[in-house]
């Protein structure tokens, strides 16, 4: 059963491979200029009108630490938004797949995240999508879907992986840190669970409730950065480790965001691939959207350290 379907948050890299996941199939997706979710009225009319089987929600507020100081404007899109979005698919029937994030967790753990683990923020864009997640569940008992992700790169937008292949051709050096352990996650990966996802719930075979949709396996930023310089042909020895330290911010970033993916298997779906695998398959295209000419600098400059993470993943 395909049936129809809504993609907000359109416009960003997430939304994006969502859309593209569906071609072919009656699907719409809205970005942020055709659909302000905080526009309580233009979200019940856009979604009574569309009458979509499934809604995916990737709109989202993710500049972290903006959000520390401006925690009312991101609790607006992640929570308000999101429940004007729950409350127009209560009324339209329509499943809710809600994209949120690992920073709803303390990020403290030594042992993968499960699904039912409690929650435990510690930033202000944390706290304003675990409203988010709260309000939708609420809402939507039998229909709304929670899916948690971390780590997000892909060709339709700014990531940790394609400032990676930009600097790999400008610096000799990078310094990168090494006390953060996430998921590295493809957006084409998750763009396909979530229709999965959609699909299954659809079918009445995926009961609503938190899923994770994060690869398999774990990495630091330090390991990523130094396999995307080895499938780029380069010397992951030009990557160098350090600390958290190096690199203070206005929100913490979490130190282990590794979330567990017991739920997929429990429904018989399949969880996502091992990250290093989706990274070689995804890296052609994102060279091709870093450098688009498919020429590599040749200055090389003093050493540089990348702030991995500036935003959570687009769309969540």
């Amino acid at each position: 059963m395909s049936g129809s379907w809504l993609v907000t948050g359109a416009g960003g890299m997430l939304g994006r491979d969502v859309v593209a996941r569906l071609a072919g199939r009656d699907a719409h997706g809205l970005d942020r200029s055709a659909l302000d979710l905080t526009d309580a009225e233009a979200v019940a009319a856009t979604v009574a009108g569309a009458r979509p089987d499934v809604v995916v929600n990737c709109a989202a507020w993710t500049a972290v630490d903006d959000a520390e100081t401006r925690e009312d404007e991101a609790l607006r899109i992640n929570c308000e938004g999101a429940s004007q979005l729950a409350r127009a698919c209560a009324r339209a029937g329509s499943v809710l797949l809600h994209v949120s994030t690992d920073y709803v967790f303390a990020g403290d753990a030594t042992a993968p995240y499960p699904e039912s683990a409690p929650p435990g923020p510690r930033t202000a864009y944390g706290r304003t999508k675990l409203a988010g997640e709260r309000v939708v569940r609420a809402l939507l008992p039998r229909t709304g879907h929670v899916v948690r992700t971390a780590w997000l790169y892909g060709a339709g937008g700014a990531n940790f992986v394609r400032t990676m292949i930009r600097l790999e051709s400008a610096r000799e050096h990078l310094d990168v840190v090494d006390d953060q352990r996430g998921q590295p996650t493809w957006t084409a990966d998750l763009a396909d669970r979530l229709v999965r996802l959609g699909e299954a719930a659809l079918a009445g075979a995926a009961p609503a409730g938190y899923w994770h949709g994060t690869s398999a396996g774990h990495g630091t930023w330090y390991e990523l950065a130094q396999e995307t310089f080895r499938l780029l042909g380069a010397d992951p020895a030009r990557v160098r480790p350090t600390t958290s330290a190096a690199y203070v911010r206005p929100a913490p970033r979490p130190a282990y965001s590794v979330l567990g993916h017991e739920r997929w298997r429990e429904a018989g779906l399949e969880p996502m691939r091992e990250w290093r695998a989706a990274l070689a398959e995804a890296l052609p295209a994102l060279v091709a959207a870093e450098r688009p000419e498919g020429a590599r600098g040749t200055a090389r400059s003093a050493d540089g350290g990348p702030r991995p993470n500036d935003r959570a993943p687009s769309g969540a």
